[in-house]
């Protein structure tokens, strides 16, 4: 199925794909403050308001900041440009020290601030997932019904393409709560 992730979605992308290359207890340092592996941790100007030792009110990554993507990357070719603006509220970013395991995982980084330091948007090649994108920003406050923002049109469109290969509905077998398929859907030989 079509994936698209915001914000908090690209994080928990993240996380998947970490945990998939054997950082089995990667996780957000918001969820879980003392994981081993904070693939997803406090941006580096942010850490002493989330301590507690600074006012943590208006603290957050907010308004519109440049990205620069990565030129024949599935969210250029939404965007039909490979600079573009987009709108954050967060305080968690990509921990930069695991960028290279999450690459492992075959996610790629196909976005990131001008300087190159902060990851904006990951996906997967369409050889691996037909449409798998996640982003740090929030597309939903640049888009209007009758202007529908690049993302969410490239979106849409790859479910029509899923549909349209005659991939759904996606059958779901019932499941014991062993994870064990119920006997009364089990495949018959």
């Amino acid at each position: 199925l079509p994936v698209l992730g915001l914000c908090l979605g690209l994080q928990c992308i993240v996380i998947e794909a970490a945990r998939s290359v054997g950082l089995t207890e990667a996780n957000s340092a918001e969820f879980d403050p003392d994981t081993p592996d904070p693939v997803i941790s406090t941006m580096a100007d942010q850490r002493d308001a989330v301590a507690g030792d600074a006012d943590l009110g208006g603290t957050m990554r907010l308004g519109a900041y440049p990205a620069t993507l990565e030129a024949g990357s599935i969210v250029a070719e939404a965007y039909q440009s490979t600079n573009v603006s987009e709108r954050h509220r967060h305080r968690y970013e990509v921990n930069n020290e695991y960028r290279e395991q999450i690459a492992e995982s075959g996610l790629r980084v196909s976005g990131t601030s001008p300087d190159g330091h902060l990851v904006e948007f990951v996906e997967y090649p369409r050889e691996v997932h037909p449409f798998l994108v996640g982003t740090q920003a929030h597309p939903e406050l640049k888009s209007r019904p009758t202007r529908p923002h690049p993302l969410f049109v490239a979106f849409v469109g790859a479910a029509l393409d899923y549909k349209a290969a005659e991939r759904l509905p996606v059958e779901i077998p019932e499941q014991h709560a062993n994870g064990r398929e119920h006997p009364d859907t089990a495949a018959q030989p």
